[in-house]
């Protein structure tokens, strides 16, 4: 516990200094005293210009996303080898304290962050216009006081845009260190990547509007827009930037994104575009302020990339007569998640782009060597999908990536858990239950009393409940489980008994594929302690390039009194953060497959032991009656109510 303790405030101080110099540096303190002295102890033959920002903005960081993977790696396993009661002291400030459009549902920890970040916009913005002012530049001659103010201002919007791209990757970066440490996930913070976004691209949008109205309208300077200076920043760069800028963000609106979403995602990806021209605007300088968080984008996005070239191995599909499905993949016994954890699913098969996330349904304690996700057939995707599993296909090729699960199970800590859902919301709460079913049989575990209401359109959506069950593991005991189902049939009057709601579900065997292999994580057993090393290691690697590139190539030309054209430092601080990410993630990457890639083939080979005389003795569709104890349980714990609402006001 003192361990703990004393990481924490490590984690703290950290973070405060960190957040200290971003509230310093628009300050004049900061411009007149600080950056001098800074730049003259920092800025030396290796880093040259870029000394101070590395060590100030970039190092805190990155030495904080390292050192949390070795907290969170041993954080992970006190809390596999106890209780989860210790974590219940966390759950008051991650309750939602605000659930209204447009920002959703928001926490206490989540209200925090975004109250102080508003704040540091608004001190930054306040005290770069006092320092601004009160030495203004004239540009060009003949300029008056209030056009080179107007220019000034036009300028401090763009740099405080570029402090929300200094946090705008942190929440789309999925195996983060960062977010686990203030008790946040990328899917629940992912609303903090678009407003940022959002309110980024405000800023961005007034500093082009701004430029653009100072050189047409004031001073007849149109020609600098396309200016690609070799000695300072590119302003066409910028352009091209703000252009893809645009179109990004006319995509990203909430009515495009949930009605034409192809076009939200496709779009999305000139992401790659709006960061190279960006980066070549702002220079080698604020690129460093902003670091961090493509740097460990990069890395999680490559290991994103690297997992799913591996070819999951599906073991069966259970299908249901309301359209939905249970996909069963197997996995690595060494593979573990938390309760409502999501599984990234591509079959290229239907289209060679798309990734679907779904929710993980299974238990990983109750099913050692198996992994399953609920899905339910809404748009032509999942219909396509489920009708290649209805065929007579033998084998279906699917990739994955993940699981990724929520930072906490606080849920266990409770004595009676209330859960409310509508069609297919019961799966995240079907993983829920699968954890609890387990856990009642540990010893010493106070078993929650558990009260679901779910609400259906149609009596066949009934089948959903038999998703509570695992139909693979060792038998299951639920009789220490105090279970309460509501269920609502909301479109129907028709008293069908709850038996045959569950007919003509089948379940469908696959036959294994030599190049399949099970799912496991992208990193192993270890994985926190291994992203940790990718992220030093990667991080390490950049510094010494760039010291070396700087020293010995940059430097001497410079110090002849020569022009280093300063778009080539910008491209070589690109390159060399694009080589580190790669060869420090790909050899780790690589080593770790070796020490899994024996324990993957002796699963395959058990597998393999499967008939494969036919495939007609692969398909297998049954008219299952609820026969077996733990059904009977179900079914009695159950009652449906036909053609009503849940009132929940009562």
């Amino acid at each position: 516990m003192k361990f703990r303790v004393l990481w924490q405030i490590i984690f703290f101080l950290l973070s405060v200094g960190y957040m200290f110099i971003w509230v310093m540096l628009p300050t004049k303190t900061y411009k007149t005293s600080w950056t001098p002295k800074l730049n003259e102890k920092l800025n030396s033959t290796y880093f040259r210009e870029q000394g101070t920002n590395l060590l100030l903005f970039s190092f805190p960081i990155m030495f904080i996303a390292a050192l949390g993977c070795v907290y969170l790696h041993f954080q992970k396993k006190s809390s596999n080898s106890g209780s989860s009661k210790g974590k219940s002291h966390c759950v008051s400030i991650k309750r939602p304290a605000m659930a209204r459009a447009p920002l959703g549902i928001v926490n206490g920890v989540e209200l925090t962050f975004a109250a102080m970040f508003i704040a540091v916009m608004i001190w930054s913005l306040a005290n770069y216009l006092y320092v601004s002012f009160g030495a203004l530049h004239m540009h060009t001659p003949g300029e008056k006081v209030w056009q080179a103010k107007f220019r000034s201002v036009s300028l401090r919007l763009g740099y405080i845009g570029n402090t929300c791209w200094a946090f705008l990757f942190f929440p789309v970066t999925r195996a983060s260190s960062i977010l686990p440490l203030v008790g946040l996930t990328s899917e629940s913070s992912i609303k903090y990547h678009i407003w940022l976004g959002h309110l980024s691209n405000v800023l961005f949008a007034a500093h082009s509007i701004g430029f653009i109205i100072y050189w047409w309208a004031m001073t007849d300077q149109m020609y600098l827009m396309l200016q690609w200076s070799s000695t300072y920043l590119s302003n066409v760069a910028g352009v091209i930037a703000f252009v893809v800028s645009l179109v990004l963000w006319a995509t990203s609106f909430d009515r495009i994104r949930r009605k034409r979403f192809e076009v939200f995602f496709y779009a999305h990806h000139l992401y790659i575009i709006y960061v190279f021209f960006y980066i070549l605007h702002v220079g080698v300088a604020y690129f460093c302020m902003i670091l961090p968080g493509i740097f460990l984008f990069l890395i999680d996005r490559y290991l994103r990339f690297l997992q799913s070239r591996r070819k999951a191995r599906l073991f069966s599909a259970r299908l249901l007569p309301n359209g939905s499905m249970e996909l069963t993949f197997s996995k690595n016994p060494g593979l573990s998640f938390n309760p409502t954890s999501v599984l990234f699913v591509h079959v290229p098969s239907i289209c060679k782009l798309q990734w679907h996330p779904f929710t993980v349904i299974s238990n990983s304690n109750l099913e050692a060597d198996k992994l399953s996700i609920a899905i339910k057939t809404e748009g032509s995707w999942t219909q396509k999908l489920y009708k290649q599993l209805s065929s007579s296909l033998d084998h279906l090729q699917f990739s994955t990536e993940g699981p990724y699960e929520p930072s906490s199970s606080h849920f266990l800590s409770r004595d009676s858990l209330v859960m409310i859902c509508g069609g297919s919301g019961i799966t995240p709460f079907i993983s829920i239950i699968r954890e609890i079913i387990f856990r009642s049989t540990q010893p010493e575990f106070n078993v929650p009393k558990i009260l679901l209401v779910t609400a259906f359109k149609n009596p066949a959506d009934l089948s959903m409940l038999d998703l509570l069950l695992p139909i693979y593991g060792n038998p299951i005991d639920i009789s220490k489980v105090q279970l309460q189902i509501e269920a609502y049939i909301t479109r129907e009057n028709d008293q069908k008994s709850f038996e045959n709601a569950h007919k003509l579900i089948q379940i469908k065997l696959f036959k294994p594929n030599p190049s399949d292999s099970p799912i496991s994580s992208a990193l192993g057993k270890n994985s926190w302690l291994l992203l940790g090393a990718i992220i030093s290691s990667s991080f390490i690697m950049f510094l010494i390039f760039l010291g070396i590139v700087t020293r010995y190539h940059i430097y001497p030309v410079e110090r002849r009194g020569q022009n280093y054209h300063y778009s080539f430092k910008i491209l070589w601080d690109m390159f060399l953060v694009m080589a580190c990410v790669f060869i420090g993630t790909s050899v780790i990457f690589l080593l770790q497959k070796r020490e899994t890639s024996e324990e993957e083939r002796q699963i395959q080979n058990v597998e393999m032991t499967s008939p494969t005389s036919s495939p007609a003795s692969w398909l297998c569709a049954t008219e299952r009656e609820l026969e077996s104890l733990p059904h009977q349980s179900l079914v009695q714990c159950t009652k449906v109510h036909y053609g009503t609402r849940p009132d929940l006001k009562s």
